[in-house]
């Protein structure tokens, strides 16, 4: 008779920060939406206990609205800033933040905030200011390039919806389409 050891599985280590809570709470925002957004599935996502949540946050709801903050706050401000150490040229930058903001899923948590702002006053909040800051951050490239500021704001507020929208668009490639998009809004009126 052989005996068969079972394999644990890996184990996180538990020296989490709250960030590590917050960024496991955004993957799950992006793969399900506020309704995957439970203790357990986080802690899962973890490799850790639900107790060692409570390390870090007094209760869920208070988690909830440090979660908000994150995206409205640290999480947009570290992106533009490290795009802005990153490149020199406002068009490059324009083209880091689609670049980064497809490779992070950032399309898909930013349909999930807006879903949960829907109904909670904190989400709605988050969302305005995020969308503040890359907007202004978008306006300011595009005034560095010669638009003027209406003009910057609207071509600004036209990249911030295309990088929202999921359209079923099988005939167009979608590898070239973000450059082409940069093309048209980001190139100088003649």
């Amino acid at each position: 008779m052989s005996s068969v050891q079972a394999v644990p599985s890996p184990v996180r280590s538990p020296d989490l920060t709250p960030r590590d809570w917050l960024e496991a709470g955004q993957s799950l925002l992006r793969r399900g939406g506020l309704r995957a957004l439970k203790l357990r599935p986080l802690a899962d996502e973890l490799r850790v206990s639900t107790g060692s949540f409570y390390h870090h946050f007094p209760d869920f709801d208070a988690y909830q609205g440090k979660l908000a903050e994150f995206y409205a706050e640290t999480q947009v401000h570290d992106l533009v800033d490290s795009i802005n150490r990153a490149a020199a040229d406002p068009i490059d930058r324009i083209r880091l933040l689609g670049h980064t903001v497809r490779r992070r899923g950032g399309s898909r948590l930013a349909i999930a905030m807006r879903a949960w702002a829907e109904s909670d006053g904190r989400a709605r909040d988050a969302v305005e200011r995020h969308d503040d800051i890359l907007m202004a951050f978008l306006r300011d490239c595009l005034m560095a390039t010669g638009f003027a500021e209406h003009q910057a704001n609207v071509r600004a507020y036209a990249l911030m919806a295309l990088g929202l929208g999921k359209v079923h668009a099988p005939y167009l490639e979608m590898e070239s389409l973000f450059e082409e998009q940069i093309a048209i809004l980001c190139a100088p009126a003649r």
